[in-house]
């Protein structure tokens, strides 16, 4: 959700209604539809053991860490997207599922963008990010061989990718919407989100550094045999929910979208949310407003990881069903 004023933890890239018209809506929803769909027919086909924990791990991991924004120049925050990880430890399609589950609790539960405008969030973030990303990782591995040091930067290269061309597809649905033209809003977006594009590397790289280290057969886990144990998911959940418990140290600063859309003036067009329940991932009946957020980072970790389990599970279980 954008207001004119600073939110408390703001987002990027999350579009609020109001900011794009019904036809783009419909195209954006459309869209998105057809990439689940996708993702739902290959990830059924192609879905291990091992997918099922790492998917809700990873994404109980990408919204705690979304919480936790960062300050780039010029008074403006950034956060972690976590596409390029999750196509990375998962392969695109389960990626695409990942990213969905973690987007769309945003908007149902934390009023974070609009109803509406969910297709198009779930377009930009869930569908474009973790197929560009995916794509650029492997290239930039071809390239430089099958090394350690070849997947810190494949990975690096992939994280900054994803968030600049996820920016520049929110860009086009907001100039096909008449909310700012296109050779306005493309630069603007693509300038900010460029630099928040190093912090989304930065941290996909110390991400896949620490994975490379203590369990490196958890990289490109669609190929590797199941691990045993499952002190891992403990351990990933764990360092989710004390992400989490950071969630108030996020930067008060307005994110890249919020920011281009002061500067170009269409802030306004946003839309209050038609219900409330978390919003603003402030968790409602607690008075001390940092208490609150650590509450509802923990809530919305671990709804977000049980979701991510289930859907894969069910997933796995059908494909067992039907082989």
């Amino acid at each position: 959700m954008l207001r004119s004023e600073v939110l408390l933890s703001p987002t990027p890239m999350h579009i609020p209604d109001g900011f794009l018209s019904m036809g783009v809506i419909i195209v954006c929803w459309v869209l998105s539809i057809i990439g689940i769909g996708l993702a739902l027919a290959r990830t059924r086909k192609s879905l291990g053991e091992r997918q099922v924990p790492v998917m809700g791990v990873l994404a109980a991991f990408i919204f705690a860490a979304q919480m936790l924004n960062f300050t780039i120049a010029g008074g403006t925050s950034g956060h972690f997207l976590g596409a390029a990880l999750a196509a990375i430890l998962l392969g695109p399609w389960a990626a695409i599922l990942t990213m969905t589950t973690v987007v769309a609790l945003q908007a149902l539960l934390f009023q974070d963008g609009g109803l509406l405008a969910l297709g198009g969030n779930i377009l930009n973030m869930a569908v474009i990010g973790p197929v560009v990303a995916y794509g650029f990782y492997r290239g930039v591995r071809t390239l430089l061989g099958n090394r350690r040091e070849s997947t810190l930067v494949a990975g690096f290269v992939a994280a900054w990718v994803s968030i600049v061309v996820a920016a520049l597809a929110c860009a086009m649905e907001l100039g096909f919407s008449g909310t700012s033209p296109i050779g306005i809003a493309l630069p603007a977006m693509a300038g900010i989100h460029a630099l928040i594009g190093i912090g989304e590397g930065l941290i996909t790289l110390g991400a896949l550094a620490l994975v490379t280290a203590t369990r490196p057969d958890l990289v490109e886990a669609e190929r590797a045999p199941v691990p045993a144990g499952m002190r891992w998911v403990w351990g990933g959940l764990a360092i989710a929910l004390v992400l989490a418990l950071f969630s108030p140290l996020a930067s008060p600063h307005p994110d890249g979208l919020e920011r281009v859309a002061e500067d170009l003036g269409f802030i306004e067009r946003a839309q209050e949310p038609l219900y409330q329940v978390i919003p603003d991932y402030v968790f409602p009946g607690i008075s001390n407003e940092a208490l609150a957020t650590i509450a509802a980072g923990i809530v919305g970790t671990l709804i977000v990881y049980g979701i991510a389990v289930g859907l894969a599970a069910l997933l796995r279980r059908r494909e067992r069903a039907t082989a």
